[in-house]
């Protein structure tokens, strides 16, 4: 498996909830979708029309505002896990 696929499933510092799994695999779908809204844009203008800025638009804010959440709830399991192994000692 390639270094970057391995990265992409493995959880960064803490013991990964479901609900964080699941958190983790709708952002890298969101980004995956950007990508793919961004660099489709001329046929998907073409196919859809006026509502293609619109569209590209909602998936550019959605996963800048989700990315914002994940990091967020993914910063406070680290630091809440980090506390746990410093109290352990």
């Amino acid at each position: 498996m390639p270094l970057w696929l391995d990265l992409l499933c493995t959880p960064m510092a803490a013991p990964e909830t479901p609900k964080l799994r699941r958190m983790r695999l709708t952002w890298q779908a969101l980004c995956v979708t950007c990508a793919l809204v961004a660099g489709l844009f001329s046929p998907l203008r073409h196919a859809v029309g006026r509502a293609a800025p619109i569209g590209a638009a909602l998936i550019l804010l959605a996963t800048a505002a989700y990315t914002c959440l994940y990091l967020f709830r993914k910063q406070r399991a680290d630091r809440a896990f980090l506390d746990d192994l410093g109290g352990v000692e």
